[in-house]
């Protein structure tokens, strides 16, 4: 039986969990998910759990925070003037926004506290700096 490997596009199913076993994200139910192994398509961890496996083989792995989304970094927080907002905005805690670096770049934000005076962004993945365990099926390479 043949086994994963670099550049075989596979269809796995997961669970992927936080350390305290909170689900933020499944396939089940869904579709599987299918990707190329190696092209950077998925984090780094979960790709290279795949490699090895034959179809129909089930694990579980844990991924640490920098084969995932990498650490949360204080240099991707920023406090921003409310008054550089939209008026008809009313920015809440938790809430995603998307902005535009100077490049020109688009990155998605979320907010982390809000004032009178100002608002707090976290430009990190809401994942960042967590290690994760996913649960894994190969169900197939395509």
């Amino acid at each position: 039986m043949a086994q994963a490997k670099n550049g075989d596009t596979v269809k796995v199913h997961y669970t992927g969990k936080l350390e305290d076993g909170t689900v933020f994200d499944t396939s089940i139910n869904r579709d599987p998910l299918q990707f190329t192994i190696g092209e950077g398509q998925i984090i780094p961890g979960f790709e290279q759990a795949i490699v090895g496996m034959n179809p129909g083989e089930s694990k579980t792995t844990k991924v640490p925070a920098d084969k995932a989304y990498g650490q949360h970094l204080k240099e991707m927080i920023v406090v921003v003037d409310r008054n550089q907002f939209p008026v008809d905005l009313k920015p809440e805690v938790g809430q995603r926004l998307q902005t535009r670096q100077a490049n020109g770049r688009a990155i998605v934000v979320t907010v982390t506290d809000v004032s009178e005076s100002s608002v707090t962004l976290d430009a990190n993945h809401p994942l960042a700096g967590e290690d994760l365990t996913f649960d894994i099926q190969l169900l197939e390479i395509v």
